[in-house]
């Protein structure tokens, strides 16, 4: 196995009427992060927005189609606000720690980018103010990527 990659001894369950195949086994990339990190992650739990709050309300315990999900996560040498590691997929609420740093934020996406994280991005007021959309997105992205890739992970529909 390669050293980079963590498998799964559990089979999957079938992802009957996602028209997904049979069951398999998943195999997660593993993202080294700096553990000098670990506690500024552990801080940044315990002083989230009211923004970051209500979309983890909504993404823990696996209530997003069953999908597990990290919140404050390092990944290299950067804190992502939510990480689900089985899509490799970063979501990023921007508020106004992210002002005036659009070429840092860009640059850290880059950089995960090169190793596999996908981004969703949405600004603080649009969570606050139409969470119901927003949790929507993720959502359909969750769906079209599994469509598309032909994962069946932990999938609840």
């Amino acid at each position: 196995m390669h050293p980079n990659y963590e498998s799964t001894d559990t089979p999957l369950p079938s992802s009957e009427g996602l028209g997904m195949g049979k069951k398999t086994h998943m195999r997660r990339k593993i993202l080294p992060y700096h553990s000098m990190l670990k506690p500024l992650a552990k801080k940044l739990r315990k002083n989230m927005t009211l923004s970051e709050v209500s979309l983890w309300n909504q993404l823990k315990q696996k209530k997003m189609l069953g999908m597990d999900f990290d919140r404050q996560r390092p990944i290299l040498r950067y804190i992502v606000d939510f990480y689900c590691k089985d899509l490799m997929l970063a979501i990023e609420v921007d508020g106004s720690s992210h002002n005036n740093k659009y070429e840092q934020d860009m640059e850290r996406q880059k950089d995960l980018e090169r190793e596999g994280v996908r981004f969703l991005r949405f600004e603080n007021e649009e969570v606050n103010r139409d969470i119901t959309n927003v949790l929507r997105t993720i959502e359909i992205w969750i769906k079209e990527e599994i469509e598309k890739s032909g994962f069946v992970g932990r999938i609840v529909q």
